[in-house]
């Protein structure tokens, strides 16, 4: 059983989550709590595995009290936020702090999509390494490293999914990646409304261009797109020019957008001109599509265990037969830049 502690202001919000998650075989609702002093108190008594934790609250915030817990007494954190702009920027910084999951909570009332998000969230914030978070965070304070290099390729593709820890992970890469990288679209598993915040983060510290991506758009070298949380991501190929489209549809494992369907959009429009990456997170998403992507002659790269916050993904597209190379995530850039020099010269 999971132990959870819900931290949330509402009372209302309290007793909804604590009776949806109640109703779970493997979660446990330890205890609630009204702010954060309340929490520190409970979790020194009720030591739970996971906490859910909202951002606004009284006497104090919830990225302070996040800061200081990360700090003294890390547990894997799950950030159950409403959906605001400067609520959005909030969550992305609450990733940066150190919080393992971020789900978006939807208005007044919880459905069920939404809860069964949140457990799924729970889950994997369960089995995450949170030694690992800390380290992430402290990398991410150094200067970032970009190889020394100049690529001039113009009908390459970068394809790189992730889930739990995945913000982290795409950081260090994009920051260590020249402004003249291939074209790179990017799926990581965040709700709808944050991961428009996300890419304008990525786009402040990057030597490329970040954007969330819209329907369209064109997919050039020095660029990098985020699929849009709430839409599947494309890729498509017209003539000698690639661009990305939008679609709706169903949860790919749980999942929207989806690394699976973006993975195998790149195997048919890119084939040997990708390179296709995938991170740490939960499950299965990205496997077959990156078995796909190695079938037609994809370069293919999985994050190895050490260094993931949670190894489910990676591991599955190890075992699925897809994954060229297994590397570490503080090399995982110099891999990328390595892979795409090999098919420049026309020797992978």
């Amino acid at each position: 059983m999971i132990k959870v502690l819900v931290v949330d202001d509402s009372a209302v919000v309290r007793k909804i989550l604590s009776e949806e998650l109640a109703k779970s075989s493997f979660i446990e609702v330890v205890g609630t709590a009204s702010d954060p002093y309340v929490a520190r108190d409970k979790i020194v008594q009720l030591e739970p595995d996971v906490i859910t934790l909202d951002i606004e609250m009284p006497r104090m915030d919830g990225l302070s009290f996040l800061e200081k817990l990360m700090r003294h007494f890390p547990l894997p954190v799950v950030i159950v936020s409403s959906l605001t702009p400067q609520n959005s920027d909030m969550a992305i910084r609450a990733l940066e702090l150190g919080a393992v999951e971020l789900i978006c909570k939807p208005g007044s009332t919880y459905s069920t999509p939404g809860m069964h998000q949140l457990i799924q969230a729970i889950r994997s914030a369960a089995v995450a390494n949170v030694k690992r978070i800390e380290a992430d965070r402290m990398d991410a304070k150094q200067a970032p490293r970009q190889p020394g290099i100049r690529l001039q390729t113009t009908d390459k593709i970068i394809a790189i999914g992730a889930s739990t820890g995945g913000t982290h992970a795409i950081e260090k890469i994009l920051t260590r990646l020249p402004a003249t990288t291939p074209g790179t679209l990017i799926v990581q598993h965040m709700p709808e409304g944050f991961t428009a915040a996300f890419a304008k983060r990525l786009d402040q510290i990057c030597a490329m261009q970040v954007h969330e991506a819209k329907d369209g758009d064109d997919v050039v070298p020095g660029t990098a797109l985020v699929a849009p949380g709430g839409s599947h991501m494309l890729l498509e190929r017209n003539c000698s020019r690639y661009n990305v489209r939008l679609k709706d549809g169903p949860p790919v494992h749980h999942q929207k957008p989806s690394v699976d369907v973006l993975f195998h959009s790149v195997a048919r429009n890119a084939g040997r001109h990708a390179t296709g990456v995938i991170l740490t997170g939960m499950g299965s998403d990205g496997a077959k599509g990156m078995k796909a992507m190695r079938d037609t002659g994809s370069y293919t790269l999985a994050q190895d265990e050490k260094s993931c916050i949670v190894f489910g993904m990676p591991k599955q597209a190890i075992q699925t037969g897809g994954v060229l190379e297994v590397a570490s995530i503080d090399n995982m850039a110099e891999r990328i830049v390595s892979s795409l020099q090999q098919k420049v010269k026309g020797v992978a």
